[in-house]
């Protein structure tokens, strides 16, 4: 990892995905918070991008077509060179066990869609602090990021937001 514009640390994150929508936000998150995103749409092709491309973090998706999640963990964890980056999966498959055999692959950390921006933000943070080296801070916008985990924080707040509004009053029935 090298330092990016102004000093936030630059991480080179390759993401699986099929999802053209969860490629933008993810994209468009990780872009934000100074990182190099790469994205690669058909999983037969991600052990090679992620040779060629030399990510800090992989995250992809469980359930893609042709070579699933849990077995291009399994590759990753598998390559001489890859061995060691760290995986976080994201999935709408959350059923009872999932997480487990997410982990027993050997990714690092699970987050269930709908993500939450905060969550996702916070755990790509968390896993590439794995990779820094030791006593290296953190990029300084992740230094008041709320705890998720926190019953306390004001992440995990309500909030009061009605949505959408009728403008209420009576329709115009001329």
């Amino acid at each position: 990892m090298g330092a990016g514009e102004w000093g936030v640390e630059l991480a080179k994150i390759l993401i699986v995905e099929d999802n053209a929508l969860n490629i933008k936000l993810f994209c468009d998150l990780l872009a934000a918070h100074g990182h190099e995103p790469q994205a690669v749409t058909d999983s037969r092709l991600a052990l090679d991008s992620a040779r060629t491309f030399g990510p800090d973090l992989v995250i992809t998706d469980i359930q893609l077509p042709h070579v699933s999640g849990l077995e291009l963990i399994r590759m990753l964890r598998a390559d001489e060179k890859l061995g060691k980056v760290p995986i976080m999966a994201v999935t709408a498959y959350a059923a009872q066990g999932d997480e487990e055999r997410i982990r027993a692959a050997g990714a690092q950390s699970y987050v269930s869609k709908p993500i939450s921006v905060m969550k996702f933000a916070a755990t790509v943070e968390e896993l590439l602090a794995v990779e820094r080296a030791p006593g290296e801070a953190a990029p300084e916008e992740f230094n008041d990021k709320p705890e998720i985990d926190d019953p306390e924080s004001w992440a995990n707040e309500e909030v009061d937001d009605p949505g959408p509004q009728d403008p209420g009053g009576e329709e115009d029935s001329t």
